[in-house]
């Protein structure tokens, strides 16, 4: 589509919505000739201090004109963002009298669609103003709006429980057995890059120590700690030893609520590795078998069935882990409804607490894509959700946290979900922005949260395990620019 912005230079709003509006068309900056039929033309004005769009729009040769306007009040930085949301609601308002449809998250197109919720609540408005406000300012459905109401609540009580010097820690080991066909993580296949491990194990050991230290430098405090993935379990028992030790050895734990390490796939799980969990207070494992269909997990790459994820839950049991969760991705090759209801139905009879509700994310780089896998239509994908919100419900789970990923299909949401008392506080931290987290390992991305604003800066790591390994030059100057940060503010 053709765009032509007048009077302002808000692409990323408009571009965003123009994703979420007409999937599949792309933005091109170039000038509207005669006989073009799918255009549009932003213009913004201000007037006696209001802000008004006009939006021009034409959709494969059907055209509608749309004026939206709103008063502008407050400091210029607050001013900016009622300008930003007067364009995107102007574009999406028009859109939808065009085509007649209106997404599930209406014009909310970011990865945190409750992140308002938290924010209205923070400033003493009520859930019910909360919800209100979602459906008249951002034209939410009601369901989403109150399933956002539900899990911005559950932030808002989590931000009252943290202090400003409190941050959250994330350990990243990007190793799995076998590639998925909807992954696109910078992940390595163990059988192919097994030299690999090693190395990265010691590099890996190496920061978290550094980290450690700036850390105590710092007065900051851990509350919660997170081991992802890629696959945790594809180390050995011992290098997950050194890993856990390490951190236990780098950090104060007195005031770490919870210690979460994936166990991911039931391939990589072992009595030996559960017993060093279990030794090293690990209260939370996280089990994700994605679908309990055989022939999706050969669809999916996967090379275990359905069987052994049985047998590796029956051997978590018998560690007694305070917490359990299972992942499930609704949308993935070959599933169909009815499979999806019986993958859900037997993750809840395992016993857990946590099950994590995925929708599939159309990603670059996976196979999905680039080898044209078959898929379930959204209207399939649609059926496996409303199913799981009331089944889940029924079996004592409410929603705790949420977020949206671009290309998931029928633009829907991954949702987590937990029996009372039983939810990740990392989870809630890190999709809310609720405090920093200081993130270890290949690919690692370290967020610096000022407390109680909007103020969010970022590091990266090294994306590959090889080049994580041969320069911590950079793990360390990102570990500058975090202490650097909580040097500049007056906590």
């Amino acid at each position: 589509m053709k765009l032509e912005l007048r009077g302002h230079d808000e692409r990323y709003v408009v571009e965003q919505s123009l994703m979420n509006l007409f999937p599949g068309e792309k933005p091109v900056y170039a000038p509207i000739l005669p006989g073009d039929d799918t255009w549009a033309i932003v213009s913004l004005g201000e007037e006696a201090g209001r802000c008004h769009v006009t939006v021009e729009l034409c959709f494969h040769g059907q055209a509608l004109p749309y004026s939206y306007d709103c008063p502008l009040s407050g400091t210029n930085f607050e001013k900016e963002g009622q300008r930003r949301h007067a364009i995107g609601a102007a574009f999406f308002l028009a859109a939808r009298t065009l085509t007649g449809v209106t997404p599930p998250w209406g014009m909310l197109t970011g990865v945190r669609p409750d992140k308002p919720v938290t924010w209205a609540l923070s400033q003493g408005k009520s859930p019910a103003q909360a919800r209100a406000m979602l459906e008249s300012e951002y034209f939410v459905t009601p369901d989403r709006a109150a399933l956002a109401v539900e899990t911005g609540a559950q932030a808002f009580r989590a931000a009252r429980g943290l202090a400003p010097r409190d941050i959250a820690v994330y350990v990243g080991i990007p190793f799995c057995p076998t590639r998925c066909a909807y992954c696109s993580f910078v992940s390595q296949s163990v059988e192919r890059s097994f030299s690999l491990v090693p190395p990265y194990v010691d590099a890996l050991v190496e920061e978290i120590r550094s980290g450690g230290r700036m850390v105590r430098e710092q007065g900051l405090r851990c509350r919660a700690f997170y081991m992802g993935g890629g696959t945790p379990t594809t180390l050995t028992a011992e290098q997950m030893d050194r890993v856990l030790t390490a951190f236990e050895e780098a950090f104060d734990r007195s005031a770490c609520d919870e210690v979460t390490v994936e166990a991911g796939r039931p391939d990589t799980i072992t009595a030996e590795k559960l017993a060093v969990l279990k030794a090293h207070g690990v209260d939370r494992v996280s089990v994700n078998p994605q679908t309990m269909e055989d022939h999706v997990l050969r669809a999916i790459g996967r090379r275990h069935t359905a069987a052994e994820l049985s047998a590796a839950m029956e051997l978590v049991g018998k560690y007694d882990f305070p917490h359990v969760n299972m992942d499930l991705i609704a949308g993935l090759p070959e599933d169909t409804p009815e499979g999806f209801r019986r993958s859900l139905d037997a993750c809840i009879a395992f016993g857990t607490d946590n099950v994590t509700v995925h929708t599939l994310a159309l990603k670059k780089g996976s196979r999905i894509l680039l080898e044209g896998l078959r898929i379930p239509a959204p209207e399939a994908v649609a059926d496996m959700l409303d199913y799981a919100a009331p089944t889940l419900r029924t079996a004592g789970f409410s929603p705790y946290y949420l977020y949206r990923q671009k290309y998931m299909s029928g633009s829907f949401e991954n949702i987590g979900w937990s029996r009372a008392g039983a939810q990740c506080l990392y989870n809630i931290y890190i999709m809310s922005e609720l405090c920093s987290i200081l993130s270890f390992g290949a690919g690692g991305s370290t967020k610096m949260v000022e407390p109680g604003t909007n103020h969010i800066e970022r590091a990266f790591n090294l994306k590959y395990p090889k080049e994580y390994t041969e320069r911590p030059e950079k793990s360390l100057a990102n570990q500058a620019a975090f202490a650097a940060f909580y040097n500049n503010l007056d906590l």
